[in-house]
Order: structure tokens, then sequence, then C-alpha cells
């Protein structure tokens, strides 16, 4: 083995040597040449293609030619850091360019770009791109599909975009653009001129002021037109009912006011129609006449009180009707529930009253109805309704239906993830995944895909999924079987969204033309789903390429290399011989001299003992004797890294042993670089590292003992342990002054990324213990506050913010500390069912309500019946504003901590983070820190090193789900 190793190395060097002084006869244009050499040098990570021939016509992937002419740069997912520079406007003969989904790419977006007059499709979707959108896009009169979504886009939208009269495709949505959507007058131009604009993407921004009438007229062709999550004032245009072909409107989520339009009802062709979190007054709109109409949502507006409309019932194609939080008065009609077509109802909080009939003829694909929270005072139902039914709140709960279970806050269960029983108990290591094609490991290309009008309101019809995968490996040319699906769940902006993973058939991973391929039929829609799912966008996670999938070595390398192979045989196997026996003289060497000296190469590091402070090494047969040789029986929990093993160390002390299992383990210079810093990291809310392991190929890490187990054990009820809410405060408490010490007195600062209720542990008092460092950051003053990085995290507890821009910052914590914050108030997990708990809670509060902020039905029932719950609407308040989508809004650690203090003070309660009182100086003076700061538990200080990213999990809890 270590000759094959040998001769691969010399053989590497001879081809580099012959790449260098080789002739260059190159077939592409000298002009194209140039430029894309420049964005060569500007960007980091491009294909290893690229270093192999400066012919990028020839050889280079992602780069495609006609005639010598660079016409397409096709570079979706391939990890590329840089910036989009000015030499971009050389390639003259470009006609498309996708670099999609790759979060590196920064900064502004090049002004000339307007220089690429051939340009029809420009894909910028899911980088970080920064600053305004140039104006000089007007210059591009050929551009047909146009995506700047998902960036950090500032600023307005040029109205010279209007002068782009092919546009079909305009989306730039998910950024941070202000101001008014233009429109043409004699000065200017504006977006009413785009006549073959058929989508408008422009949701999740910052736009204000009223919606142009003008760009909405009979000679507008628009199907898909998404307006929600803005600032839009004023009331919605009449004109809108002049374009025919609208499919999809979503203006939800903005400030509009006013009656609706009765022109609305002329959109025939409407499949889905979204105006809830608005100001809408009058009359309830009449909808009769849109005949394709499937979803349907004016929930929280303002509608005059009426009895449901007759349309509610003569649709023939609605399957979801929405109108929560609403006025409706009266009795609901049968006729509702008998159509063939009508699957969800939700219309709780309203005052809907009389008798509630499910008679004999039910539509067979109803599957929810949900009317929590209204004023029926009696039900028919008949012996087939099989569906589900929510009536919790209503007056007939309180004596007929008392104890069944439509009167009871159903629980929801997990959603839909594609089958792997076929694989049976096979688990995967790192960053790979079982395949349910094969039931082999490899690595997915992976990402989110989020539906922006999908036709239907449930997520219990796998049908649904099943054809969505289908229709994924169908139509990108993957084998049956090759895609899988991750939890469903509609997100706080009602979009549905959902983890999808693709997996090669024929190797482990993927080669870069097929990530490409892949990545660029997403990204300009060549994929389309199936009709119910409508319109979509894909963020792809960066993917890891295998070595030597970068491309295609030459014939003249491979000639060359093979006379080199020729001609040095014989020097090899002398100079292998002797190396392999000065190595293994050195190797006998250092380890009688340097006991650490296997640790790294000596070239990396001294071969010294780790620097540690307070934690010791233990031998393997030491940790071995201490767990009965790694008992099952001693086993306490798993994850992705390895096991966690209870022992008791010589001296009697009780700890939770980590050991990492083969294939996950960390480079020795990285684990002894983390074991130095989790010995140097001391407070009392922070989970304590005892010592590690490096010995016989082993690597283990020795943590301090937690006897009550995790906060989500104990909320869930596993744990046996009951949290009052006095308790669940101290919690919040302690773990929020372990994170703010990680934050403001670590030097340098650290941030944790993967705050959740299972990295929350408890001691036997109680005392709330931050734990699991494997993913954490340390951010450099150089950094100035943030650090651009692969997302790594939890679902349902990951910053938004963070997921959308790669940079992460303390306020990444601050967001998943809310998350918990939730939790502890629910006691729910943050995702179930598809409910995210933070949209959840967010619609449900009812801030007139001073008590209990309209959350009575979602406080955990163990709390319920509490007399008195202490600064509760101030604990909800503070967890809101962590929860908030931009960082800039969101408190810091020590704001939180002030606030959890207040709370318990007001009361004349402790603020120990214990649930038993503590000394007159509770907190210590460690290392001169005042003992009355509640976090200066001792300061971690930078050693010679530079600064690391930690990526091996040491999760000393069961569960470790991470993203």
């Amino acid at each position: 083995m270590e000759l094959w190793v040998y001769c691969r190395v010399l053989l590497c060097c001879l081809f580099i040597l012959m790449v260098e002084v080789q002739v260059i006869v190159g077939d592409t244009h000298p002009d194209d040449a140039e430029a894309l050499r420049a964005l060569e040098d500007q960007w980091q990570n491009t294909p290893p293609s690229w270093k192999r021939s400066n012919d990028p016509c020839s050889s280079w992937e992602g780069v495609n030619c006609t005639d010598n002419r660079v016409i397409g740069l096709s570079l979706a997912s391939m990890g590329i850091v840089g910036q989009l520079v000015g030499d971009i406007g050389g390639l003259s003969e470009l006609t498309f360019l996708d670099l999609s989904y790759n979060g590196g790419i920064t900064g502004p977006i090049s002004p000339r770009i307007g220089d690429l007059k051939n340009l029809d499709t420009l894909i910028l979707q899911g980088c970080g791109f920064t600053g305004s959108i140039p104006s000089e896009l007007g210059n591009l009169k050929k551009l047909s599909y146009l995506a700047l979504n998902t960036n950090n886009l500032t600023g307005e939208i040029p109205p010279s975009l209007g002068y782009c009269s092919n546009l079909y495709w305009l989306d730039i949505a998910e950024n941070q653009l202000t101001g008014s959507i233009p429109f043409s007058s004699l000065a200017s131009p504006g977006l009413d001129m785009l006549k073959h604009a058929k989508h408008f993407h422009f949701n999740k921004n910052k736009l204000s002021g009223t919606i142009p009438s003008q760009i909405f007229d009979f000679d507008m062709v628009l199907i898909h037109v998404l307006f929600n999550g803005n600032q839009f004032t004023g009331e919605i245009p009449n004109t809108i009912g002049r374009v025919k072909t609208l499919e999809a409107l979503r203006l939800d989520r903005n400030a509009l006011e006013g009656e609706v339009p009765p022109t609305l009802n002329q959109l025939s062709s409407l499949s889905e129609l979204q105006l809830s979190y608005n100001k809408l007054s009058g009359a309830l709109p009449n909808l009769s006449g849109m005949k394709s109409l499937t979803y349907v949502d004016l929930s929280n507006n303002s509608f005059d009180g009426s009895d449901p409309p007759l349309w509610f019932s003569t649709l023939p194609s609605l399957g979801t009707l929405i109108m929560e939080s609403g006025s409706l008065t009266g009795k609901l009609p049968q006729a509702l529930f008998s159509s063939s077509g009508t699957q969800i109802v939700r219309l709780k909080n309203n005052n809907l009253n009389d008798t509630l009939v499910m008679g004999d003829i039910i539509g067979g694909r109803l599957q929810l109805v949900d009317l929590q929270s209204n004023n029926i005072t009696n039900v028919t139902l008949s012996t087939e309704f099989k569906s589900k039914l929510e009536l919790y709140g209503n007056p007939v709960c309180q004596d007929a239906l008392k104890q069944t279970t439509y009167c009871q806050l159903q629980q929801s269960t997990s959603t839909y993830s594609t089958s792997l029983a076929e694989c049976g108990a096979k688990s995967c290591q790192l960053d790979q995944k079982l395949s349910p094609q094969s039931c082999e490991c490899a690595y997915p290309y992976e990402g989110n895909m989020i539906f922006r009008a999908p036709s239907f309101g449930g997520l219990s019809n796998d049908t649904l999924w099943h054809s969505l995968e289908s229709s994924l490996s169908t139509k990108l040319g993957l084998p049956t079987g090759s895609v899988a699906l991750q939890n469903p769940f509609f997100n706080v902006d009602d979009n549905l969204q959902l983890n999808v993973q693709f997996f090669p058939s024929k190797s482990k991973h993927f080669t870069r033309p097929e990530v490409q391929n892949m990545g660029f039929s997403l990204s300009n829609q060549t994929y389309k789903p199936p009709a119910e799912f409508g319109p979509y966008f894909f963020i792809a996670f960066p993917y890891s390429f295998a070595d030597g999938h970068g491309g295609n070595i030459g014939v003249g390398a491979v000639i060359g290399i093979s006379i080199g192979c020729t001609l040095l045989i014989l020097l090899l196997i002398v100079l292998v011989l002797y190396a392999v026996q000065q190595k293994k003289r050195a190797e006998k060497a250092i380890s009688l001299s340097k006991p650490f000296g296997s640790w790294v190469p000596s070239t990396k590091d001294s071969g010294g003992a780790p620097q540690l402070k307070g934690a010791r090494w233990f031998s393997y047969d030491e940790l071995k004797k201490s767990t009965s040789n790694f008992a099952e029986v001693n086993q306490i929990g798993s994850g992705g890294y390895g096991k966690v093993y209870k022992g008791v160390i010589p001296g009697g002390q009780i700890v939770a042993i980590k050991k990492a299992q083969q294939g996950s383990m960390q480079g020795g210079l990285e684990f002894k670089t983390e074991i130095e810093l989790l010995s140097r990291v001391h407070h009392k809310n922070l989970v304590g590292l005892v010592g590690f392991c490096f010995e016989q190929k082993e690597q283990m890490l020795v943590y301090e003992y937690m006897h009550n187990g995790t906060l989500r054990e104990s909320l869930s009820g596993k744990s046996g342990i009951h949290l009052d809410w006095k308790r669940r405060l101290r919690v919040a408490l302690g773990s929020a002054r372990g994170l703010a010490y990680l934050h403001e007195l670590a030097d340098p600062p650290i941030i944790h990324r993967d705050i959740k209720s299972t990295n929350i542990l408890l001691d036997e008092k109680l005392t709330a213990k931050v734990a699991d460092f494997g993913l954490s950051k340390l951010v450099d003053d150089c950094e100035k506050g943030h650090v651009s990085t692969q997302v790594k995290g939890t679902l349902g507890y990951l910053d938004p913010e963070y997921y959308m821009t790669q940079q992460l910052t303390d306020k990444s914590d601050v967001y998943s500390f809310g998350v918990v914050m939730l939790e502890l108030i629910t006691a729910k997990q943050p995702i179930v069912k598809g409910k995210y708990i933070v949209r959840e809670v967010r619609l449900a509060m009812d801030m007139t309500n001073e008590e209990e902020y309209g959350l009575k039905e979602m406080i955990d029932p163990n709390l319920r019946d509490s007399s008195f719950l202490t600064g509760f609407g101030r604990f909800v308040l503070l967890a809101m504003q962590c929860v908030e989508e931009a960082a800039a809004d969101r408190p810091t650690m020590s704001d939180i901590v002030k606030t959890l203090e207040t709370i318990l003070k007001s009361d004349g309660l402790q603020t120990s983070s214990t649930s038993t009182s503590s000394s007159a100086n509770e907190f210590g003076s460690v290392r001169g820190a005042p003992p009355t700061h509640p976090y200066n538990e001792g300061v971690l200080k930078r050693n010679d090193s530079d600064a690391f990213e930690y990526t091996a999990g040491y999760d000393i809890s069961a569960n470790s789900e991470r993203t």
C-alpha cells in the first residue's frame, strides 16, 4: 500500500511538471480565455479541470462553447468563493450564466454584466450578493430569465428592468429590497412594460407603497404574482381582474386595506388566492366566478360579520378553505363537506354556531375540519365520518362530546419521510446518507425545495409525496427510487418546505457535471413539479466532491505518465524501500522520546502534549475498565459521532464518556486543538470536560455526568422530572448565562451554533448546563462579529438569516435560544407534523390578552393548572424578540440574562439556575472575575493557533440531529 502511495505522489509531481512546460495551443477565443482566467484568479474552489488546462473550451467543466466562443457558464453548486467582478463583461458572446447555490460568492453584482448584450438567462439565486441591483441590467434586451432571489440585495427595483422586453421570469424574492414597484411614465420606464412576463416573484422583501394598477392590464400574460411578505399599503388595484391568465395570486402578509375589488371574481383561471394577514374590510368577497380555485385563505382581516357565503360550497375545485380569526357567524352548510374536492377546512376563531351536520355523504378526500373556538352547540355525525375533526373551545365540548377526541387538543404526529424500511437497521457515517434505491451509503446532492403556492393545505397524503419523488427522479434522469424527501412542513410564510436528497447510482459521489446539470435544471425551472405543487425554488447545500471527479486527464498527460512510470520504476522502488525504512526508524524514535508525537506530523506540531487547563489524559484501559468494557448496559446515548457511556473513574467520580466510532474521527491536530479549547472553557452553566483519551486508534472525551439528562427529556416526561414554571425560568436563565459567557467573555468569542433542548442538560440540582461544542465556531476580531461558513445546525432551531446568508453571528445562537424558550412554554418540539412552533405561536398571539397573550391552548398542560405564571407575558415577548427574522432586531444574550433576572426577581424569586437556594456568593469568583457578574466565570484565552472550526459532534445527549 505504501509503495502505491509513493508512486502516486511522484507521478503527480511529474504530471504537474509536464503541464507547466507544455506548449499551449488554445482553441478558445483570446478575449474569452483572458476573461475566464481573470475570473479564475478571483475565485476559489473552481473545478479542478480549470487548473489542468489553459484552454477553457477544450476541457473546463461548466464552460460551454460554440465556434471557440464561450456562450455559457453553468457552475451551480460548485462551492465557488469570491466576487462577480468586472471581468465577466469580457465574455461578449455569453448567452446563459448560472452561478446559483454558491453561497461563497459575495459582494455586489458587477455593473459590467450589462455589457453581455447576448445574455438570455441570468441565474444568481442562493448566493451571497449584497448591494443594489445594477440598473445596467436594463441593457440586456435579449434577457428572458432573471433570478436574483435569496441573496442579500438592498436598494430599490431599478426601473430600467422595464427595457428587458423579452423577460418572462422575474424573481427578486427573499432579499432586502425597499421602495415601491416602478411603473412607466414619460420620464422613466417601469415593470408594466414587461408585456411577456409570466412570473413576478417579489415576496419576502421590504417593498412598500401602493401596488400600482398600471402593472395589471389586458395585454399582460402574468400567471404567478407573488407579492406576499412585504409592506404594501393601500387598496388592492381593481385592474388585477384584467389579467385573465393569473393562476396564483399571493398578497398576504402586507398592510393592504379597503374592500376586495369585485373584479377579482373575473379571474376564472386562478387556482390559489391568499389575502390573509392584511387590514381588508367590508363585505366578504364573492368568489363564485373562480371555477378553478383550489386554495383560498382570507384569514386575519377585518371583514364585516356574515353567514358563510354560498361560494364556500359551490366551487367545484376548492380543496382548501381557510378563514381563521374572522367574522363568520351562523351555520356551516352541509354541502361544504360533501364536495368531492374538499380536503381541508380551517375556520377556527370565528363565531359559527347552531348545529354542525356532517351527513351521510362526505367527500372522499376530506382530511381535516378545524372549527376550534367557535360557538357550535350540537354536532350530527354520520357513521361513515372518518376525517379529523377539531372542536376544542366550542360549547358542545362542555357536555355531549366532552370525552371524545374531537374535543381534545390533538397531538400531531411525524410527517412524511421516504421509507428506508427495506434497508433494515443499516446506518452511515459522517456526511453520507442511506440511499433508498440501493440501501448503500453515498453522498447525496441535497437541498431545500420551497413551494410558494401549493394547491393543497394538508400533509397527510402520501400519494402527493410519491408523485413528487417519481417526478424528480424521472425528469432529472435519475434511477427510480434515488430521490428521498424529508419532513415537509408549512413554514412561517405559508410556503411548503421540504428537504430533498438526490442519490448517485454508480458510485458514492456525483461528478461535477452531474451536479451542474441537476443544479441548472432546478435553478432555471427546467424541472416542472406535479401541478399541485405550483411555483417553487430550490436552495442547494454545499456538495463534497470526491477526489478525481474534477475532470478528465488528457491523452497527452496519460502518455507522459506512462513514459514517466517506465523510466522511473526502478528508481521508485529503491526510493520507496529507503523511505519506508527511514520512516519506521523515525516513528520508533518518536515513540520513545515523545509520547504524543504520533498525534500529528512533526512538520505541523511539536509533538508535545496538549496544553490543558483542568482536564486530564486517560489511558484506553482506564476508560475500558470504568465502563465494564464499554458494556451495552452502560450506554446512555448515541449520535452521528459515536456512543456515550456512563463510567466511574478512579476516585469514584461518575462521568459520561463519548467514544467516537471508526470513520467519524478527526485528525490528530484538530482533536488536540478541540480538547485544548474545551479544557479552557469554565463556567457553572457549561458542561465541563474532565479529560480525554487518544490511544489505540481511539478518540474519547470524558465529561462530567449529568444525572437528570436533557431538557427535552424533562419536557417530554421521559426523565420523570416535573419542571414547574419557576424551575423553567431558572433553566432558561442558567443556559442564557452560559451562552452569554461564550459570546462576550471568551477570548476569542465562541458561537455555539447548535443550541437546542437536547443540548441543555440538567444536573442533580436541576442546574442547566449547555453541552456539545462540536459545531462551535471561534470568532476572530478581524471577522467583525460574523463568520462566513457552511451552514450547520439542527432543523427547527436554525436561524433563517444565517441559513440564507451563510453569515454566522452570535445572534444565530439567540434565535435558537428563542426556540428553546418556546419549548419551555409549550413542551412541544420545534417542528411537529409540518407545524413550526415559531409560526404557530406568532399566529396564535393576541396582544390584547395581557395574561396569556392568546396562548392558553398552546401552553404545556403541566403548566395550565398553575394559578399564576410569573412574568409569563414578558417571557413570551422576549422569546418572540429572539426569533425575529432579522438578526439586528434580536437582543444579545446579556440582554436576555438581564430580562430573565428581572422576571425572577420581580416575584421575589432567587435568580439561581438551580431549583434550590444557593449560597450568598452564588456565582463565585473565578480567575479574578467580579463575583457580581453572573456569567464571568473564566476567560478563554487565544493560543498561538488561528481560529478553528470544530465539526465533530461531541453531543453527550442521546439525540443529535443536525443539518
